[in-house]
């Protein structure tokens, strides 16, 4: 890899970060809480210095763009991005007397859209609140996205590292252009929030708790300025119009553009992992509402706006949530566990598998088993009429391999570390499937993570960063070729 070429674009990465860092200063000002000015300014001070830096790295190699990238730098840049945004992004908190591992994971907790809250203690000015949803918003759709939407140093470059970010079971794009494919991503994600913003203020929430909450729904975040999340705001409207968005974060924002741009809404259900996304969120949902009235004895209405709250928001990776359902009946909770493996759509916010690869890994199964019977027939796996290759049906088995892997690996240190096997595995999937408040006491909805060893959260911190990633770009780090020059 070229260390002149790395240095170019982590200076522009840098100084962009020392821009969006000044942003919570606004909301310092227009609330009068000048004491909350300094740790903004001072995060981006030091990202700007350090931008300076590897500036001085290229600078006489007269660099302009990044044409003649390669994909092993493509996927450096990517993982590193993502790497130095949590760092950068957890200065701040460090100036409130947060310990400099709480602070590092509550910033990749947002960054990365995880959404786990280090604690519980909710006495922070505005402009942490808003740094802390902001973040989630700038992670939602990606970073390196956003630099390719906006940033013409990247517009070739773009195609791999756009795929490096977001390594979905297929590359799908739908403008010629990989360049208007991320611009037209950010507009309809902006326009999104926009509209959540309006509803939620019309449905009588206060502007920055809208903004704070639209940006962390859309994202499918799910940090919120109340500490009791959508549940604290005790509005029937809010938490259905939160719901909704939650869906739509979890959905194709492809299919979303398509569907609004040509004002068909047909669109979304000619895609088969749209239909299966929305069959699974529904087939869930009426699993647990009953349970809930069953065993937990909710009214009606009630059951079913809580159970589709609390499913959507598992399945998509948002982990906010409109009841403390730490509380339901075990029977009610164990319905919910199912819905932290699924994971949305591709091309979405959302953590997880994704219903793609799990529609693939079950026509992957349902073939081998024709083969029992038909050893020569050869068949072919599709996916809305199209056939998907053998290499991406081989990636597909091989990240859900090491998904799981991952995940039984992390369980078992962090239930050594806890002594708590509830832990153990629902803060792993969790922290992996990037979801957010997991089960239990200590990490459940109303709890927080700050009371665990520092080494089970440094787990988890690079267990949301590899999540956020979908381990692909992670995995190439451990070939030998991979760091050549």
């Amino acid at each position: 890899m070229r260390r002149t070429h790395l240095a170019y674009a982590f200076d522009i990465i840098l100084k962009s970060f020392a821009i969006m860092i000044l942003l919570p200063v606004i909301i310092a000002i227009i609330y009068k809480q000048y004491d909350s000015i300094i740790p903004f300014v001072s995060a981006s001070a030091i990202s700007f210095v350090l931008s300076l830096i590897c500036k001085f790295m290229y600078k006489s190699e007269n660099i302009e763009n990044l044409n003649d990238i390669k994909k092993c730098e493509c996927l450096f840049i990517v993982v590193m991005a993502w790497v130095v945004a949590g760092i950068i992004a957890c200065i701040p908190y460090l100036f409130f007397d947060i310990p400099p591992i709480d602070a590092l994971f509550e910033a990749v907790s947002g960054i990365t859209t995880t959404g786990a809250g280090i604690n519980t203690n909710m006495d922070y000015p505005k402009a942490v609140f808003f740094w802390r949803s902001l973040t989630q918003w700038l992670g939602g759709m990606g970073i390196i996205v956003l630099f390719i939407a906006v940033l013409p140093q990247f517009a070739v470059a773009g195609r791999q590292m756009f795929f490096a970010e977001s390594p979905g079971p297929t590359e799908e794009k739908f403008t010629p252009r990989i360049r208007s494919t991320a611009s037209s991503l950010w507009k309809i994600y902006i326009f999104l929030t926009l509209l959540e913003i309006i509803l939620l203020c019309v449905a009588g929430m206060p502007l920055f708790d809208s903004v704070c909450n639209s940006f962390s729904t859309l994202s499918a975040g799910g940090f919120s300025p109340n500490g009791e999340s959508i549940m604290g705001y005790n509005s029937i409207f809010i938490t259905w119009i939160v719901l909704v968005f939650i869906f739509l974060s979890g959905a194709n924002f492809n299919l979303q553009f398509k569907a609004i741009t040509k004002f068909d809404i047909t669109t979304l259900f000619k895609s088969e992992e749209f239909r299966a996304y929305l069959f699974i969120f529904l087939g869930i949902s009426a699993l647990v509402c009953g349970s809930l009235i069953l065993n937990d004895h909710y009214k009606i209405f009630d059951a079913i706006t809580h159970s589709m709250y609390q499913v959507i928001s598992i399945m998509s990776s948002t982990g906010s949530f409109s009841d403390d359902y730490s509380q339901w009946h075990f029977t009610t909770k164990t319905l919910l566990f199912i819905a932290m493996f699924t994971g949305g759509c591709a091309s979405s916010a959302s953590g997880g598998v994704k219903i793609a690869r799990w529609v693939l890994i079950g026509k992957i199964m349902k073939n081998e088993v024709k083969k029992i019977v038909h050893p020569n027939a050869v068949l072919n796996v599709k996916m809305d009429n199209n056939i998907i290759g053998r290499d991406i049906l081989a990636q597909t088995v091989m990240f859900v391999s090491f998904f799981m892997g991952l995940i039984a690996i992390s369980v078992v240190i962090i239930s050594i570390l806890e002594q708590d096997i509830i832990i153990g595995i629902t803060g792993s999937i969790s922290a992996i499937g990037n979801i957010g408040p997991a089960f239990g006491s200590v990490i459940g909805p109303m709890g927080g993570y700050e009371t665990l060893h520092p080494m089970s959260k440094l787990i988890l911190i690079i267990g949301m960063l590899i999540g956020r990633l979908e381990l692909i770009p992670f995995l190439a780090f451990f070939e030998k070729d991979f760091w050549g020059k």
